[in-house]
């Protein structure tokens, strides 16, 4: 045998030893998750993603990859939801309000005035009211893994400032597509206009509508002060974002797979809570320094909205069940030392 013809020997026969190796490295690909959200990548929702996909790599040693996709490229809050349940995406993070025509309990955090500060907010969502209310997604086709937070919201307009009850009459304010948030401004005398978040840049730049209620992180991050002039401090509902997994592929993850992925987005909350109220201060006065003109709702004008709203809580709690409404508020009169 010939030098030439001995080395093809020794090279087929290497070739067909190494080849089940080459088709077993194939077959453990990275396992890739879509992870969708609507704000934009430099938006503290964009930096919460990222860092969470960070955790589950390096958790992972690499072997589940996330891939981030903001600016509502995969849709709105809906159309994801609709997405997870069907299986067509893995994950998301968004709104609340949005999943109440889901899972009705999640109206409970809509609630006008529920908190009074982040602190109430954040042990209420991670205790075991929280919890209660979130193992109600499975049976709808989803997983919810944590709370975000979005933060406490305000109004913004192109008309005029929102000092008392009176300046909301006849204000076309672009709400999201939940009932508790139509109900709540038509009570309070505004046009409740019900929009997806990704036609609201568009919505105030034409006049579609005058105006809208976000924090103020993502009146900046999303160049609101671009198109809208006066922003109100109301404080009138604190609002969380959720991260959440569609139960059908959740169901096909191993039991480490699926705990890398709750321990990171329990990292990530951490992460994002932080880096929210940190940013939220400087937002605010990012925004005046851009033109905006800021006021205070004063406490007594607070309480005639809360007053207003009496009848919206009454069919929150209606809707959510009174026992979980009862315990919330319970939980609540506690935290503030009431006896």
């Amino acid at each position: 045998m010939t030098f030439v013809r001995r080395s093809l020997v020794a090279a087929a026969a290497a070739a067909a030893l190494l080849a089940p190796f080459a088709a077993f490295a194939q077959d453990i690909k990275p396992r890739l998750i879509r992870f969708g959200y609507g704000l934009n990548e430099q938006s503290n929702q964009g930096r919460a993603v990222k860092f969470f996909a960070e955790q589950v790599e390096k958790a992972s040693g690499g072997k589940m990859r996330v891939r981030a996709i903001g600016a509502a490229a995969l849709g709105p809050d809906v159309q994801m939801q609709q997405a997870l349940i069907g299986g067509a995406q893995e994950m998301m993070v968004g709104s609340t309000a949005t999943l109440v025509g889901i899972t009705k309990e999640m109206a409970l955090w809509d609630t006008p005035f529920l908190f009074n500060n982040a602190k109430e907010a954040d042990t209420i969502l991670d205790g075991p009211i929280g919890q209660k209310v979130m193992d109600k997604l499975p049976e709808k086709g989803l997983v919810g893994l944590v709370y975000w937070e979005n933060g406490f919201r305000n109004l913004t307009n192109s008309k005029r400032p929102v000092n008392k009850l009176e300046d909301l009459d006849g204000i076309k304010l672009r709400v999201m597509q939940n009932n508790v948030y139509l109900d709540s401004f038509k009570t309070l005398g505004a046009n409740a206009v019900p929009l997806p978040f990704s036609e609201l840049f568009s919505a105030l730049e034409t006049k579609t509508v005058d105006g809208q209620e976000n924090p103020y992180n993502t009146i900046l991050s999303s160049k609101f002060f671009e198109v809208q002039k006066y922003l109100s401090v109301t404080n009138h509902v604190y609002s969380p974002w959720i991260v959440m997994v569609s139960k059908k592929w959740w169901d096909g993850l191993s039991k480490d797979e699926q705990k890398i992925l709750l321990d990171a987005a329990k990292a990530s909350r951490d992460f994002e809570r932080k880096d929210t109220r940190e940013e939220a201060a400087k937002a605010l006065a990012e925004l005046k320094g851009k033109g905006m003109q800021i006021n205070e709702l004063p406490a007594s004008e607070a309480a005639r909205m809360r007053d207003k709203l009496t009848k919206v809580n009454a069919s929150i709690g209606a809707s959510v069940g009174m026992d979980l409404w009862n315990e919330t508020q319970a939980a609540l009169a506690k935290l503030r030392g009431a006896k």
